[in-house]
């Protein structure tokens, strides 16, 4: 353990921040990274080191850390109308536009937007729109939700009771009613001797012998992301969405599509439910919606739901739910500056060109003998780490074997995420060929350097 005084910027961040999601021995071992400023995907911090961010921060970071159009677009939106709420039958132009535009792009032909202040509230918003809608319509029974093991849906009580990670046991998590499914990871969870398809008919399988032992009728919605990002990085398997997406059309059950991480360009579309071919019946969007340049999230809700939600609201003459900060008139002003950028000024275009480099740098990796698997879809991927390959046994998790990657790679001036026993990487849309390769270069020596420690 390294000894920080207490004036270091290291010793005061310690002394008075209470961390998240965050590897406390690390943080005792190594202390806390204090950053300044970025350019570009870098990040720098306060002893000027740099550090290519292969994380673009925590997804969202997607345009880099500098981009002027984003920045101007905050500035005179704050010097024209820094701040309202979108309450009472007032809200600001900026945000009617957003909601026009969100809704443009959108799968849905028409639709309403409802907005909030990250992921988390988006997800926990539309439980209560889902609680709302089906007691209005004389089924108040129907509140149970369904999502899937290593599913993430954010940290509030209710959505974290949608996330299907072991950690929320320590908060008495979930609530009663949340019921995680198996998660679609045919690497992991395949039986031996079972194709990917017949793993994929066994998961739908068990989610409509899920939905009967429940009761249709106690069911009030599916909830998934197109590819599951803080899991681990786990796309679907082959014919996954369309073998559920039918069975939950058959029970009358709403499909939720989480486009927190996937929306906005990461798998190579626009949305994730287009890159997996589904058609939802509601959009949770948050992250790239401000390339991460203001706190927002959003419910895009298609035309089935809004026009039953809005008969709903008026029976009561409102919906009672809402945020001070929902439809803030910066954040809409940069979300509409975000996709104009992803959209139009070549960045989505960049992750199509960089995939194939990226996937065959993951695939190259992969050959490693503790690397069990390679894993991605556009610009998000994942390595597996394994201490025996051929029965992909993993490491003893005592090891820490993904945070000691993840901490040889910062050595190197590489910031990339562990998650359970994978390293993580989901660069921002604006790197180029060089700095991916610099990406790759950094996280091999990192990987080569733990490897030959505990392998």
């Amino acid at each position: 353990m390294r000894d920080f005084s207490p004036n270091s910027w290291e010793g005061r961040a310690d002394a008075h921040s209470f961390y998240g999601f965050t590897d406390l021995p690390t943080v005792h071992d190594r202390g806390t990274v204090v950053l300044t400023h970025g350019t570009g995907p870098y990040v720098h911090d306060v002893h000027g080191r740099s550090y290519l961010d292969a994380n673009s921060g925590l997804w969202n970071m997607v345009a880099g850390f500098d981009h002027p159009g984003l920045i101007a677009a905050a500035q005179e939106q704050y010097a024209r109308f820094p701040g309202y709420h979108a309450f009472f039958g007032r809200m600001s132009d900026q945000t009617v536009m957003l909601s026009e535009k969100l809704i443009e792009v959108s799968p849905f032909g028409n639709g309403k937007v409802f907005y909030t202040n990250s992921g988390s509230e988006a997800n926990d918003t539309m439980v209560k729109m889902l609680w709302f809608l089906w007691a209005s319509e004389g089924m108040p029974q129907r509140r149970k939700i369904l999502t899937r093991v290593n599913g993430y849906h954010g940290v509030t009580a209710v959505s974290a009771s949608m996330t299907g990670k072991p950690y929320n046991a320590v908060f008495g998590l979930p609530l009663p009613g949340f019921i995680h499914l198996n998660c679609p990871h045919y690497w992991r969870n395949g039986k031996d001797g079972e194709t990917e398809e017949q793993f994929t008919a066994r998961m739908a399988a068990e989610l409509e012998a899920t939905i009967i032992k429940e009761g249709p009728e106690t069911i009030a919605g599916f909830f998934a992301e197109p590819v599951q990002g803080a899991g681990g990085v786990i796309p679907p398997s082959r014919g996954y969405f369309q073998a559920v997406v039918p069975i939950l059309r058959k029970y009358g059950i709403p499909v939720i599509s989480d486009e927190v991480i996937c929306g906005f360009g990461r798998t190579g579309n626009t949305w994730g439910c287009e890159t997996y071919d589904f058609m939802p019946d509601a959009i949770i969007s948050s992250k790239n919606l401000t390339a991460g340049f203001f706190p927002m999230g959003a419910v895009i809700l298609g035309p089935d739901l809004s026009a039953r939600l809005q008969e709903a609201s008026e029976r009561i003459e409102e919906f009672p739910h809402g945020f001070t900060a929902s439809g803030h008139p910066v954040g809409c002003a940069i979300a509409l500056k975000a996709i104009d950028v992803v959209m139009n000024e070549g960045l989505s275009e960049n992750v199509k060109r960089l995939t194939p480099r990226f996937e065959g740098g993951l695939a190259r990796l992969a050959e490693k003998k503790n690397i069990g698997e390679w894993r991605g879809k556009g610009l998000m991927g994942a390595l597996e780490a394994v201490q025996d390959k051929a029965s992909k046994t993993p490491f003893a998790a005592s090891l820490s074997v993904s945070e000691r990657i993840a901490n040889a790679c910062t050595d190197q001036g590489l910031i990339c995420r562990p998650l359970g026993q994978s390293i993580v990487l989901a660069p921002p849309f604006i790197m180029t060929e060089a700095q991916m390769d610099e990406m790759f270069e950094k996280l091999e020596k990192a990987l080569d350097k733990v490897f030959a420690e505990v392998a």
